[in-house]
């Protein structure tokens, strides 16, 4: 087995719901070559996958541990296990993007119950509903509006949209992540979408209402 002694590198309600276009083109036969250059150990290639998982793997365990310095464990664990277990992951499976994630699911579980053992209140009851995708291209009070709304939906959901349009992985990869066929992940994804839609559609209601009794 090669040495991977690898060192953690630094690292409007259509228009809102655009949220649901996996709009980013990775470059699959890239991320491929890097996985084959980090099974043999590959230093380089390492820090190349980590500087690319980095971001998007500390915006998910933020969005579900108190403290941004849990995040950031929760991350570097994600990755010693990633170095640790490579040989595991399987070219029939959803890829490396989604192989990462389920390893932080485990990681964000592993943290939460020893959370729950030092007292409750520890941890976020819902995730956090912000910043979310999307708000870069939407005004100030759109953003907010899609954030409340995103924030009441079952955590499920939450986890769901934000696995396909925050992560960016297809209905296959959140399929490997969460252990479900990608069939199942299409409905739950369309059933999220429509509460959400509803959600935003209740809010303009009652902003409405305000500004027509003001």
């Amino acid at each position: 087995m090669a040495n991977r002694s690898v060192k953690n590198p630094s690292p409007g309600c259509d228009g809102a719901l655009n949220f649901a276009t996996n709009s980013y083109e990775r470059s699959s036969d890239q991320v491929r070559a890097l996985v084959e250059r980090a099974r043999r150990g590959d230093e380089p290639a390492w820090e190349a996958l980590f500087r690319r998982a980095h971001p998007k793997l500390l915006a998910y365990a933020s969005r579900r541990l108190p403290t941004q310095e849990q995040a950031k464990d929760a991350v570097g664990e994600t990755m010693i296990r990633a170095v640790a277990n490579i040989d595991t992951l399987r070219s029939e499976g959803g890829g490396f993007d989604a192989w990462m994630y389920g390893i932080m699911r485990h990681v964000v579980v592993d943290a939460q119950r020893l959370l729950s053992r030092e007292g409750p209140g520890l941890i976020p009851d819902t995730v956090d509903a912000g910043p979310l995708p999307g708000d870069r291209a939407l005004d100030r009070e759109d953003a907010a509006e899609v954030r409340e709304a995103f924030g009441q939906l079952s955590p499920g959901d939450q986890e769901l949209l934000e696995l396909r349009v925050v992560a960016e992985l297809s209905t296959d990869e959140v399929a490997s992540v969460l252990g479900r066929k990608p069939g199942a992940v299409r409905m739950a994804q369309s059933r999220a979408l429509t509460r959400l839609r509803a959600l935003l559609g209740e809010d303009r209601e009652e902003q409405g209402g305000r500004a027509r009794a003001g």
